[in-house]
Protein backbone atom coordinates (compact mmCIF):
# COMPACT_ATOMS: atom_id res chain seq x y z
CA UNK A 1 0.00 0.00 0.00
CA UNK A 2 2.62 2.40 0.97
CA UNK A 3 3.66 1.81 -2.72
CA UNK A 4 1.23 2.47 -4.10
CA UNK A 5 0.53 5.48 -2.05
CA UNK A 6 4.07 7.11 -3.11
CA UNK A 7 2.95 6.20 -6.82
CA UNK A 8 0.08 8.17 -6.54
CA UNK A 9 1.06 11.27 -4.93
CA UNK A 10 3.87 11.39 -8.11
CA UNK A 11 1.10 10.74 -10.03
CA UNK A 12 -0.81 13.28 -8.68
CA UNK A 13 2.04 15.95 -9.38
CA UNK A 14 2.93 14.84 -12.60
CA UNK A 15 -1.26 15.14 -14.37
CA UNK A 16 -1.73 18.29 -11.91
CA UNK A 17 1.71 20.09 -12.64
CA UNK A 18 2.26 21.02 -9.18
CA UNK A 19 5.94 21.17 -10.39
CA UNK A 20 6.79 23.09 -6.98
CA UNK A 21 5.66 19.77 -4.71
CA UNK A 22 7.46 16.85 -3.97
CA UNK A 23 6.23 13.58 -3.11
CA UNK A 24 6.82 13.91 0.38
CA UNK A 25 5.52 17.37 0.57
CA UNK A 26 1.66 15.26 0.52
CA UNK A 27 0.83 14.05 3.23
CA UNK A 28 -1.29 10.61 2.39
CA UNK A 29 -4.22 11.48 5.15
CA UNK A 30 -4.65 15.32 4.45
CA UNK A 31 -8.10 16.59 2.35
CA UNK A 32 -6.96 16.23 -1.97
CA UNK A 33 -9.82 19.51 -1.65
CA UNK A 34 -10.10 22.46 0.51
CA UNK A 35 -8.37 22.36 3.44
CA UNK A 36 -5.28 20.05 2.09
CA UNK A 37 -3.86 20.67 -1.04
CA UNK A 38 -6.88 22.97 -2.29
CA UNK A 39 -7.16 21.03 -5.59
CA UNK A 40 -10.72 22.10 -7.33
CA UNK A 41 -13.41 20.41 -9.67
CA UNK A 42 -10.75 20.63 -12.68
CA UNK A 43 -8.58 18.63 -10.81
CA UNK A 44 -10.90 16.16 -9.99
CA UNK A 45 -11.39 15.43 -13.38
CA UNK A 46 -7.87 15.11 -14.02
CA UNK A 47 -7.77 12.48 -11.26
CA UNK A 48 -10.65 10.90 -12.86
CA UNK A 49 -9.11 10.21 -16.34
CA UNK A 50 -5.77 9.35 -14.06
CA UNK A 51 -6.92 6.45 -12.86
CA UNK A 52 -8.71 5.52 -15.81
CA UNK A 53 -5.55 5.27 -17.71
CA UNK A 54 -3.52 4.16 -15.08
CA UNK A 55 -5.64 1.63 -13.26
CA UNK A 56 -8.44 0.44 -15.81
CA UNK A 57 -10.95 2.14 -13.22
CA UNK A 58 -13.71 3.48 -14.74
CA UNK A 59 -16.02 5.59 -12.13
CA UNK A 60 -19.79 4.94 -12.42
CA UNK A 61 -21.04 7.79 -11.23
CA UNK A 62 -18.86 11.43 -10.54
CA UNK A 63 -20.61 11.77 -6.58
CA UNK A 64 -18.10 8.42 -5.70
CA UNK A 65 -15.54 10.83 -6.47
CA UNK A 66 -16.11 12.84 -3.75
CA UNK A 67 -15.38 9.79 -1.02
CA UNK A 68 -12.74 8.33 -3.34
CA UNK A 69 -10.71 11.57 -3.09
CA UNK A 70 -10.93 12.52 -0.32
CA UNK A 71 -7.03 12.01 0.37
CA UNK A 72 -4.60 10.30 -1.45
CA UNK A 73 -4.87 7.10 1.42
CA UNK A 74 -8.55 6.73 0.19
CA UNK A 75 -7.82 7.01 -3.70
CA UNK A 76 -4.80 4.04 -3.36
CA UNK A 77 -7.52 1.99 -1.03
CA UNK A 78 -9.85 2.39 -3.71
CA UNK A 79 -7.83 1.75 -6.59
CA UNK A 80 -5.86 -1.49 -4.62
CA UNK A 81 -9.68 -2.91 -4.48
CA UNK A 82 -10.56 -2.26 -7.83
CA UNK A 83 -7.68 -1.93 -10.31
CA UNK A 84 -8.16 -3.64 -13.40
CA UNK A 85 -4.23 -3.61 -14.69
Amino acid sequence: MEELILELKKQIIEVLNLEEMQPEDIDAEAPLFGEGLGLDSIDALELIVMMEKQYGIKLKDPKEGKEIFKSVATMAEYISLNRKK
